[in-house]
This record gives C-alpha cells, structure tokens and sequence, in this order.
C-alpha cells in the first residue's frame, strides 16, 4: 500500500489577507487540516458566511431530504457562467428539473451499453497513441484528457478526437480549465445578473471559442436530424426528446449549454480520475499486477463481462475516494437553519466537499492511504454509505455517474493490459483544485509495453 500525494492544508490560523492569498491560489491550501476530523466549520469573511459540512446527516439534510431549500451557489454560475451559460449545471429550481426531465432518458436504464463500442474504440485508438511512447516519460494527464475527450464527442456526436472541430475544442478547453480556478474571490460577492463576473479576459475569450465551436456542430446536428440523416448518439437523443410535461424540446441556445456541460462532465472529470489512479498503480506495483492478472483472465473484454473484474473496479472506486474530479460542491441557504447548534442565515453558503469525506478520519481506515482492498472490508461499506460521493448525491446526482464508472474501469483495463506504468521519483505530482483535480505541473509516468 502506498500513500499517494495530498494538497498541504493552510495553518489553523491565519489573517483574513492571508486566507484571501491562499484561497486564491488555490483552494486547497487555503482548508485547515482539521476538516479532515471536524463535523462542521465555520469561516466568517467580510462578504459571507461559509459552513463546511462533513456530518453525514447534515450533507443528507442537503443533498437528499430538502435540495430546494439548498439551490446550487451562485459562485458556481459566477466562475463558470461564460462556459455553461444556464445548463443543467447551474441552474436551479424549476427550470433545472425541466432540463433534468429532457436529458435523463438519454442515461436512464441500460443505455450505457449502446455507448460501449464507441468507448471502447476510443481506447482502443489511445493504446495506439502509447505504443508508439512506449519506453518514454509521458505527461498522462494530457494522455487521459485526450482519451476522455474521444469518448464524449464519440458518443455525443459520433466524431472522433481526430475531427478538425472536436480537436480545436479539446485544445482550447485544455487551456481554458487551466485559467479559470473552481472558485473566485469576486464570485463571493453578492451582485445582479449584468453586473460583469470578472473572470479573466482570457477565460472569457477561450469559453466564447469553445461555445462558438459546439454551436458550430449542434447546428449541423440540428440539420441532420431534419433531413433524417442523423446518427443514433446522445446529441440525436436529447435534442430530439420532449418535455413530457410542456412538450417543448431545447432551444439552439440551451442545447450548446448542454452541450458544453456534457463536455465538461464527461471529459474533465473523468481524465482527472483516470490520471490520479494511474498513478496511483504505478506507486503500487503488486496492485498493478493484480489487475492486469484480472484482465487477462477475461477472453474477450464486453460490457457483460465486468462483473468478472471486481478487483478493477474496486482500484477505480479507490481513485474516486482519494480524487474525486469535483472537490467541493457548494449550495446557498435560502431560509435560516441551525446546524449543530449555529444559526446560519439566509445567504450563507453550505461548502460540501467529496475531497474531505473521501478522506474523513472519522470514517476511513487510513484514510490518505491508497488501498483497493478496503472495498471488500466490512467497515468500509459504512463509510461508503455515509460519505462516499464522488458524483454528488440525491436529485442532483450526475447523470452520467454509471456512464462514468464504465468508462474508468474500462480504460484502466485495456491500459494495464497494455503497458506497465511506473512513477518518476524526482517528479511528484501536487493536487490542485482547477474546474476539477488536477496536478500543478501535471502527472509523468514511464510507460512501458506489458509483456
């Protein structure tokens, strides 16, 4: 077992200029290291009222029993506005459970299995593109973001990461996620919908090429679908399927904020958790080897046939806890409460942080320690309930969370089929909170073929 990095926690105390420094350099070093044990915090600003929440009955209060008298913060819309527009990501109340009951039916059931060949495709092409590195120090950050690329525009827009478009968005969102944190000071301050978010000029620039790009190709979709030539994907899916309540479908607008959420959810956070557990394995040999034994025991890798690799999944699972691809999700309080014997008003933020449950000493069995193992352990299966929520929770949990799960244990199994993956001693990756989990200068690992 192996202690994999963990982001260094600021001094319990510290002045408000202080926390506003760290906190905008980057989120996780501005968190004492007592949330990792505390119940609840809290952090007074001149501009809010901050409650970290890690009780398990309290983040079921939230996520589960009463999300309307929690909507989504405004600092999410605020940071990531100029991308997302209104999707289904920051919007709130009726209007997101309308554009919740259009885009459900595409993930509902089984359907995952229609996406699994153009998945599995897609990694397929990604062992190609290591193949020919093989013996070389790689960058796997880029190589996972690439390869969760491909399988979102395969299965949106039955294009591969290869199309001119698909690339330039790759390219352009790449950079954009690199300038834009998770959160900003400003977005803290309480402000109208035309009052300007100030993000970055740059950040502003690469979300209008992004969104002008995904209005490119949602155009042509549209006309596909009205000249009856359109692939059956999850753009065809959800840009044909009505309200069935108003009957209304999603205007051109709404469909390229889908469209970038879709992108940003099934690309982003699933190259984050796919880049931390590599490196996870490659700390820890003898679970490397463990799963490539599993994987090739398998004849023929389909879908039916992952139930013949628990151990798999379990190493993903264990990637999910330490790295969730979200670190934190915020909520805004809109009636007074009392939590834990504070009153909190209205206004004041609710921080819940899959990044701090993951890790709750309160919970886990060596919580910072990377240990696969522990999902067939009695003890863990509490704790997996209680606060075990790497795609969120209640009503708003991810729509694409078993999409996801397919998609981690599948790459994890072709690649380790594929390639022996070691650490590079002298280059230690350092989490940092961007749009999701990612490394400050990036994650190297050698790569070598699997004999």
């Amino acid at each position: 077992m192996i202690t994999p990095p963990k982001p260094q926690s600021r001094p319990e105390k510290v002045s408000f200029l202080q926390h506003v420094r760290l906190f905008r350099k980057d989120l996780f070093q501005s968190q004492p290291e007592r949330l990792y044990r505390a119940w609840m915090a809290e952090f007074k600003l001149p501009f809010f009222r901050s409650y970290f929440v890690n009780q398990p009955e309290l983040v079921k209060t939230v996520l589960n029993e009463r999300p309307d008298d929690f909507p989504k913060s405004e600092i999410i819309k605020g940071a990531l506005g100029s991308l997302l527009g209104d999707s289904v990501f920051v919007t709130n109340g009726p209007e997101w459970k309308r554009q919740r009951r259009i885009i459900d039916p595409a993930f509902e059931g089984g359907k995952v299995k229609y996406a699994f060949p153009s998945m599995k495709a897609a990694v397929e092409d990604a062992v190609i593109r290591l193949r020919a590195r093989a013996g070389e120090v790689v960058e796997i950050e880029e190589e996972a973001s690439k390869l969760a690329a491909d399988i979102i525009f395969r299965t949106l827009f039955s294009i591969p990461i290869t199309d001119a478009v698909a690339e330039e968005v790759f390219y352009s969102f790449r950079d954009y996620q690199r300038t834009q944190p998770l959160m900003n000071v400003a977005s803290f301050l309480k402000r109208p919908d035309w009052f300007p978010a100030f993000q970055r000029r740059s950040t502003k620039k690469k979300a209008a090429v992004i969104r002008k790009l995904l209005t490119q190709l949602t155009d042509q979709r549209a006309a596909e679908i009205e000249a009856g030539t359109a692939p059956d994907d999850l753009a065809t899916k959800i840009m044909t399927t009505q309200d069935p309540l108003t009957g209304e479908r999603f205007t051109r607008k709404e469909m390229v904020d889908q469209v970038a959420i879709f992108f940003l959810a099934g690309h982003e956070t699933s190259a984050s958790a796919l880049a931390w557990t590599l490196y996870c394995i490659a700390a820890d040999q003898p679970v490397q080897d463990r799963m490539a034994k599993q994987v090739r025991a398998i004849e023929d890798l389909e879908l039916r046939k992952f139930s013949k690799m628990p151990f798999v999944r379990d190493v993903f699972r264990e990637g999910l806890r330490l790295y969730p691809p979200v670190p934190m999700m915020v909520r805004e309080v809109t009636r007074a409460e009392e939590f834990r014997q504070r009153q909190i008003k209205v206004g004041s933020q609710i921080v819940l942080s899959p990044w701090h449950l993951g890790r709750h000493q309160r919970f886990w069995e060596d919580p910072d320690v990377f240990d696969p193992d522990r999902w067939g352990r009695d003890e863990t299966k509490e704790a997996a309930r209680q606060c075990y929520i790497p795609f969120s929770s209640g009503p708003r949990v991810c729509t694409g969370a078993s999409f996801a799960m397919v998609e981690g244990v599948l790459s994890l199994a072709m690649m380790v089929d594929a390639f022996k993956f070691s650490i590079v001693p002298d280059k230690v990756p350092v989490p940092q909170a961007h749009l999701t989990v990612r490394a400050k200068d990036g994650i190297y690992l050698k790569v070598e073929n699997r004999e």
